[in-house]
């Protein structure tokens, strides 16, 4: 078994401008996997202004490609507020040394856009080809394109209703 990198990026649209977009997104608690709607826990710790340790735990780790697997996963999480970014650094767990970068782009009023970028690093038991890396990463950019799409919509939702623009329904 061998260590492979696996880099990855994509963007989307966020409904909410980037300093509301950026104070949601970095406000890390205990119920941020019900956004995602993934059955998981997190603890949080602040460790400075701009600096968290984040601990998740999966009974059975959506993310994983052994289905079903448990896991912990620590990440060291440093903000950048003056560049509207973050970094995540897995420090434990099945994806340790991966690293992914968080940013917020202008994109039009009352919208930010969110570029991901980064590379996890993995176990493999299959050679590390350019074709095995490529499907690997189709698999995590999707996978983290529909996490992101779920927290937009629930971004967007807080957005309006911060706003006093949501109706209530009938």
């Amino acid at each position: 078994m061998a260590l492979r990198r696996i880099p990855y990026a994509f963007s989307i649209e966020l409904p909410a401008p980037r300093p509301w977009a950026y104070r949601w997104a970095t406000d890390y608690d205990a119920a941020d996997f019900d956004l995602m709607e993934i059955p998981a826990r997190r603890s949080v710790e602040r460790l400075a202004d701009d600096l968290y340790l984040l601990t998740d735990s999966f009974d059975a780790d959506p993310f994983e490609t052994a289905r079903g697997a448990s896991s912990v996963k620590e990440k060291l999480v440093h903000l950048y507020p003056d560049r509207w970014s973050w970094i995540s650094t897995h420090l434990s767990g099945p994806a340790r040394g991966s690293q992914f970068i968080y940013e917020l782009l202008p994109n039009g009023p009352g919208r930010s856009r969110f570029h991901y970028s980064g590379a996890q690093v993995e176990v493999s038991n299959e050679p590390s080809t350019r074709s095995t890396i490529a499907r690997r990463a189709k698999t995590l950019r999707a996978e983290d394109v529909r996490l992101w799409r779920s927290l937009a919509r629930a971004m967007g939702r807080e957005y309006r209703d911060a706003k006093g623009t949501s109706r209530a329904r009938r």
